[in-house]
């Protein structure tokens, strides 16, 4: 037994001698591979149950496998994007490691609901002191798998720190997250780190014929083309989208199918705005944009993030593509932050800015009110109107000394198309300066 616990001689110079021989516990998850039947969702029927079956990172999963057939299996850190085969490639590692007996050997949590302290002193703490029977030299070890582990308190994750660096002998940890920034530099340090980056379209449609043909659908070259763009890299979304389209049209998937299905902007639809906003009045553009998005149920931040990626395949100068792009940003953040806008000013005094209250009244309400001020709809707005008149009450009352001052209001889509709209008003007139 005691060479089976040495095997692994990675970070041996740990203590952890607390030996007992225990059941698994009730709140460790059954992760043994999900029975294929009509209702399981295809992400978990088409999850991979090798490494070997890993669509993507091969370089990284070679990595892992090696040392797993080397008995050097160190503590993971794997990190990325969602979708991306994190998740799938340490369930393989485990069922190569233990086989059969998977279930008692691994303790699978998800950290963004289990994230507290008394998790790691209780929980973890006593699946990784216990040490079970060896079922052969590459089971001596057990496994504490922590899917989203960015979700866990700072208290955690240093609790965490000290229960790896005891029970190294008899417990592998691996931690999975999709920002590496809000793990504490101290588990970091104690992990292998693996960066898994964003599927390839090729890894992408590979796997996805790979359904495809399983389940019998027919799917265009446009449909499949759709699903990989859509799904930027993911291939849980990529499987989502696909069953979903296929519920919902239970027929050849084609690519007005698969974005009916998930709402987004056809491509055709964003080059016509594209037209409108770089030809057409204000008026015009407002109206027939306008009209486009409550015939078709789009969303204006689905169609600002579309058009801004159209904008990198027009020809136009340089400054005038960057000035265009950062706008275009700040409209969807201010959509995709709960639609509400915020003005930010930070400063020690108005004397240390030589700015006045009119003066930075007047700066704030310049950029909203400019997108009002030739379409007259806008202006009858009173969510608007009202929001602007408490802006300037609330500034008018300002203390003279202040450090931050922040407000905030509601914004509805009237507003931020006439900012879309306006954007491109003054990046064609930035176009038309260029060309002379």
């Amino acid at each position: 037994m005691a060479e089976g616990v040495t095997i692994m001689d990675i970070d041996d110079n740990n203590h952890g001698d607390n030996i007992s021989l225990k059941p698994s516990y009730n709140k460790s998850k059954n992760v043994d591979a999900p029975t294929d039947t009509k209702a399981t969702p295809w992400v978990e029927k088409y999850r991979p149950q090798s490494l070997a079956d890993v669509a993507a990172h091969r370089d990284i999963v070679d990595t892992i496998d090696r040392l797993t057939s080397e008995n050097k299996l160190p503590h993971l850190l794997l990190y990325g994007p969602p979708g991306t085969g994190k998740t799938s490639t340490i369930l393989a590692v485990a069922r190569k490691l233990y086989g059969t007996q998977m279930h008692n050997m691994v303790l699978e949590l998800n950290a963004s609901d289990e994230r507290g302290i008394d998790v790691v002193r209780q929980q973890i703490q006593d699946f990784a002191s216990t040490q079970s029977f060896s079922f052969g030299p590459k089971s001596s070890v057990k496994l504490v798998l922590l899917d989203e582990a960015d979700a866990m308190t700072k208290d955690a994750q240093f609790a965490l720190r000290r229960v790896i660096e005891k029970y190294t002998k008899n417990t592998r940890f691996a931690l999975i997250c999709n920002h590496v920034n809000k793990i504490i530099p101290a588990l970091q340090s104690r992990c292998t780190r693996f960066r898994f980056a964003p599927l390839d379209a090729i890894h992408v449609s590979e796997r996805l014929k790979h359904v495809i043909q399983a389940e019998g659908l027919d799917v265009s070259e446009s449909g499949l083309a759709a699903l990989v763009r859509l799904c930027n890299g993911d291939m849980r979304k990529a499987l989502n989208i696909l069953q979903s389209t296929h519920m919902a049209s239970q027929q050849l998937i084609t690519e007005e199918a698969v974005y009916l299905c998930t709402g987004n902007p056809l491509p055709k639809d964003i080059e016509q705005i594209s037209h409108w906003l770089l030809n057409e009045a204000f008026t015009v553009s407002f109206r027939r944009i306008s009209e486009l998005k409550t015939r078709k149920g789009l969303a204006l931040v689905d169609i600002a993030r579309e058009v801004t990626m159209f904008v990198f395949r027009i020809k136009m100068p340089p400054d005038v593509r960057v000035q265009l792009i950062n706008d275009l940003a700040d409209i969807e953040y201010t959509k995709v932050s709960g639609e509400r806008v915020q003005f930010h000013l930070i400063a020690k005094g108005y004397r240390n800015l030589h700015l006045s209250v009119g003066d930075v009244v007047g700066q704030l309400l310049m950029k909203s009110w400019r997108a009002s001020v030739s379409c007259p709809c806008l202006l009858h707005d009173l969510n608007f109107v009202s929001s602007c008149f408490v802006m300037f009450l609330y500034f008018a009352s300002a203390p003279y000394e202040m450090h931050r001052y922040r407000l905030s209001f509601g914004c509805n889509d009237k507003l931020q198309l006439g900012s879309l709209i306006s954007t491109f008003t003054q990046a064609r007139a930035a176009l038309v300066a260029a060309a002379k």
